[in-house]
């Protein structure tokens, strides 16, 4: 694996990461609290096409780090739909 490589995984590791302490704490009280739902839709479809591009350029640190960030920012992204459609919080 050459250097190049490395500083992508470890750059991904932790942006990636920052996501997880959030997930966690929105799947287990199933509140999203004052978390913008634009936010978090804009960060979603970003996502994808993130990993649309790694895809295409065959990145593993692209593909890996954006994989999961689809999967804990879609975590948080369905609670928050669900606060709103509830009345809970507004947009």
């Amino acid at each position: 694996m050459d250097s190049t490589t490395l500083i992508g995984l470890v750059s991904a590791f932790f942006t990636t990461g920052a996501y997880v302490p959030q997930a966690i704490k929105t799947w287990r009280t199933r509140r999203t609290g004052d978390l913008s739902l634009s936010m978090f839709s804009m960060v979603f479809l970003g996502t994808v096409g993130w990993l649309m591009y790694g895809l295409l350029k065959d990145d593993l640190p692209i593909i890996l780090a954006n994989t999961i960030t689809l999967g804990t920012s879609f975590v948080i992204l369905y609670f928050k739909i669900q606060e709103v459609r509830a009345g809970r919080k507004p947009l």
